[in-house]
């Protein structure tokens, strides 16, 4: 028990000693909020003498190591805790000196959250109210800030590394952290509780096709089909809800990729960390404060076409870029990958047709469904289940126009169990495992054009269910191809 602990304790028996003489009658006092730090003066008086002693060398830090600079600010912090002579345990002076190195250094209380590799996503509602998911579930911690002008000061430390700002003129802001996560935050007068920042985590290292197979996301036969379809040069559109894993399969998928051929990335945020080397990574950028100098996907698409890529990789189509990108797939620059928010195949490629709508081209329906049918060849679909699992439920050929309607076929499907195998098992099955339907795709052709050959047999239509990944034989069976 910390000294504050135990004076709060003492002095909690003394009032309830004294509400007994009294005859129980004594006004109760609110008590405070679980997340109230009790150092929180402590900790921001010696922030700003720290500050103030170390001065400019915070900001040198390309001519400083970071080691060295952590060892300065560990220093100046443990010699003004000494000069405050606040009583403190051996413990709480050592929580409060990485606090405030943190704080100085780093993100403040967010810090742990980013550390921790088990944290997915970090939420702050307010500067008292932090979330954070884990293993897809979310639930909140016990840390917190300062106060909301802490909060900001974090924020905009973390923009302004990426030459972004935020303030009343401009509220919202997208950004990214260091490691490539994906960063909002938006303040005041449009978050009207305070500010609000969520942090989305990449990992350290990124997810491979066999992490997802292990994961249970995808099939060992199913991520074999995806890797002779990415080094086929099929175009494949990868669809799913927010936060169901699309940059990350984007991710997996684009290791497949031939390190000889040319590559071009555009982003809002810069987020993919493809391991080949030849790799350009272009980012969009907002408008500065008098509104001018904005550059759009839109615009940096039609700049990647005169760069010579091999393969066009475009983070994710929201907007008039939409139809930039298909003309891209359509005039030879096949092997493209894109992603998008839908819920199902289907919504998917209707999602497509009102994003073209979007760039104000009077182009009728059935003209956009055809550039659409003749651009994308494979659409995968990731679902979110209640659980927090990721997994992908469909593989879907994307076929001609047939009448007023663009074909799909599903050459992998997960469906939904029925009541036989519903209870089959460990634990409450939510989806079948993804399976071959034993339906032929017809761009084999396509693939076989481009080096890349799957017999026949390999579509055979799985009759029993596969092993759960990572347990078992198939799911070995195929490592060897994604290594």
């Amino acid at each position: 028990m910390g000294l504050h602990d135990r004076l709060k304790t003492s002095n909690g028996s003394s009032s309830a000693t004294a509400e007994l003489l009294s005859g129980g009658h004594s006004h109760e006092t609110a008590s405070p909020s679980p997340t109230q730090d009790p150092y929180a003066e402590l900790k921001t008086r010696i922030h700003h003498a720290c500050i103030a002693t170390l001065g400019a060398e915070l900001f040198k830090r390309e001519s400083t190591g970071s080691g060295d600079l952590g060892e300065r600010v560990t220093r100046a912090v443990t010699e003004q805790l000494v000069l405050d002579r606040t009583p403190l345990t051996r413990e709480e002076r050592r929580q409060i000196i990485r606090e405030i190195t943190d704080d100085i250094l780093g993100y403040g209380p967010l810090e742990n959250f980013l550390r921790d590799d088990s944290v997915t996503e970090v939420m702050v509602n307010a500067y008292d109210q932090i979330y954070v998911e884990r293993l897809g579930k979310i639930e909140r911690v016990p840390a917190s800030f300062a106060d909301n002008s802490h909060l900001l000061r974090i924020i905009d430390k973390i923009v302004s590394q990426i030459g972004r700002r935020v303030d009343e003129a401009s509220p919202m802001v997208d950004a990214r952290l260091p490691d490539g996560s994906r960063v909002n935050a938006i303040i005041p007068p449009l978050a009207l509780k305070g500010p609000t920042l969520t942090i989305r985590k990449f990992a350290r290292d990124p997810y491979t096709m066999n992490d997802l197979i292990s994961f249970g996301s995808i099939s060992p036969k199913a991520a074999q089909f995806l890797a002779a379809c990415v080094k086929g040069k099929l175009n494949v559109l990868i669809s799913g809800g927010t936060g169901t894993g699309k940059t990350t399969t984007l991710n997996a998928m684009s290791a497949f990729i031939p390190g000889d051929e040319r590559i071009v990335t555009i982003e809002d945020a810069a987020e993919l960390q493809l391991q080949q080397e030849h790799v350009i990574t272009l980012e969009s950028r907002p408008p500065n404060i008098e509104g001018q100098g904005e550059i759009r996907i839109r615009e940096l698409v039609r700049n990647a076409l005169r760069m010579r890529p091999d393969r066009i990789i475009v983070g994710e189509v929201r907007g008039p870029e939409t139809l930039d990108m298909l003309q891209a797939m359509n005039t030879g620059h096949e092997g493209s990958l894109t992603t998008i928010h839908a819920n199902s195949p289907r919504d998917a490629l209707s999602r497509l047709e009102t994003l073209v709508l979007t760039a104000g081209v009077e182009l009728p329906l059935r003209a956009i469904r055809e550039q659409v049918s003749s651009a994308f060849d494979l659409l995968v679909q990731i679902t979110r289940l209640v659980d927090g699992s990721r997994r992908i439920s469909h593989v879907t050929e994307v076929l001609r126009m047939e009448s007023e309607v663009i074909t799909l076929q599903d050459i992998f499907h997960a469906k939904p169990p029925d009541e036989t195998t519903a209870t089959g098992g460990v634990g409450v099955r939510l989806l079948t495992p993804l399976m071959c339907t034993g339906l032929k795709p017809n761009f084999l052709d396509k693939m076989a054009a481009n080096g890349v050959m799957l017999q026949s047999s390999f579509f055979s239509k799985d009759d029993t269910e596969a092993p759960a990944a990572g347990q078992g034989h198939q799911a070995s069976k195929f490592k060897g191809a994604f290594q």
